[in-house]
């Protein structure tokens, strides 16, 4: 496992820069190995996963449809169901909300697995858990009919209309984008 964690690690870093820089991580077929060590015993490992991950899905549209295709989404939200460390929810939350951005938006078939765990993610105390969960929302509600319906029946609207009053203009914002 630390052996995995210093290339997941590096790779991480490598994924972080240009995009050209992403493409070769890509290309040296990284996306399933990291897909698979969010199934490794190591708390570390999975949570470098999640990272590396996450900056290969933000780098642009194409490469979080290859992060989605890559069968990454149920992985991903298994790490939020299994309550780990505090770094690992906030990680894989901003993962998850790079798996629902960036215009075209996704299949919202891939990624409305999701939505009863962003549910349960807008109301976490913690403020980065809370506006990065709803910028998936307010990302998803951009889309087609069928996927704003299916975040109302994901019973998130009152939450929504909760965070609008909350202090903070970062929580504020995506949850008037979700609702508005």
């Amino acid at each position: 496992p630390a052996l995995q964690f210093e290339a997941a690690w590096a790779l991480t870093n490598i994924a972080s820069g240009t995009s050209d820089n992403t493409k070769v991580v890509i290309e040296q077929g990284a996306v399933p190995i990291f897909v698979k060590l969010l199934s490794s015993p190591n708390d570390d490992v999975r949570e470098q996963a999640v990272h590396a991950l996450g900056n290969i899905s933000g780098d642009s549209p194409a490469c979080r449809d290859l992060v989605l295709e890559s069968g990454a989404v149920e992985p991903l939200l298994r790490q939020l169901q299994t309550k780990g460390s505090h770094s690992m929810t906030r990680i894989a939350t901003w993962t998850l909300s790079n798996f629902c951005g960036e215009m075209p938006r996704p299949s919202f078939d891939r990624v409305k697995i999701a939505l009863p765990t962003l549910a349960e993610l807008i109301c976490h105390d913690d403020e980065e858990v809370v506006v990065d969960s709803c910028k998936a929302l307010s990302y998803l509600t951009d889309g087609p009919n069928d996927a704003i319906q299916a975040i109302i029946e994901a019973d998130v609207c009152g939450r929504l209309v909760e965070l609008l009053t909350n202090s903070s203009p970062d929580v504020q914002a995506p949850a008037l984008r979700t609702v508005g």
